[in-house]
């Protein structure tokens, strides 16, 4: 038993650390690493991401959401909130018949419209088929933003209790156009914070 006491002095605020952050990982939050270029240019393939469970759903929050279908974890951002009519023409967002701007879409409306993302998909990570793939439908694509049968307008009305998520690079996303709106059980957390790289660690 004097053994012990000594133990629990001089180790029990360091287990219970330990115990506290294990809980907090298991129940709070979790890292995640972004895999792809869906993301572009907010999030980077590699980067790891920070991510808080149980928060509310906000539009145009960063969530890690589950695919069901695909049995993977994806990150997009919320657009679409339950009830919402959801339209695209030509770029311009309206959300419920309202103009909206998506001000982290501006970098690469910029060069779609200067090259049609061509020098973009073309630097690094964009070698091979995959490159050449993106650059054959950026050079094709009318708007940056599509629906998946290349209309540059389109509508989406976003069922009660579910969200419309897509990627910020729209041309190389593959998000709620595709696999269609996601369950609010199915958004396991919103990312927060970047951590790694060091170079761009931090808010997003």
């Amino acid at each position: 038993m004097k053994y012990f006491k000594s133990f629990l002095k001089e180790w029990g605020s360091f287990i219970l650390f330990i115990t506290l952050v294990a809980l907090s990982w298991m129940f709070l939050w979790r890292n995640v690493r972004v895999e792809g270029h869906s993301m572009d240019p907010t999030l980077a393939d590699g980067e790891v991401l920070f991510v808080v469970k149980h928060l509310p759903i906000n539009r145009f929050d960063i969530v890690v959401a589950h695919e069901e279908d695909g049995n993977k974890d994806i990150i997009k951002r919320v657009i679409g909130m339950p009830g919402d009519t959801i339209r695209y023409d030509n770029d311009k967002l309206y959300i419920n018949g309202q103009e909206t701007d998506e001000p982290y879409l501006a970098e690469y409306l910029k060069r779609f419209k200067e090259d049609k993302l061509q020098s973009t998909y073309t630097g690094s990570g964009w070698d091979g088929k995959k490159g050449e793939y993106f650059r054959t439908l950026a050079q094709k694509a009318q708007a940056f933003t599509l629906d998946v049968n290349y209309n540059t307008s389109f509508t989406f009305t976003v069922p009660e209790g579910e969200y419309l998520l897509l990627g910020d690079d729209r041309l190389v996303s593959s998000d709620s156009r595709h696999v269609g709106t996601f369950k609010a059980k199915d958004i396991t957390g919103e990312a927060k914070f970047r951590f790694w790289p060091l170079k761009r660690i931090g808010t997003f």
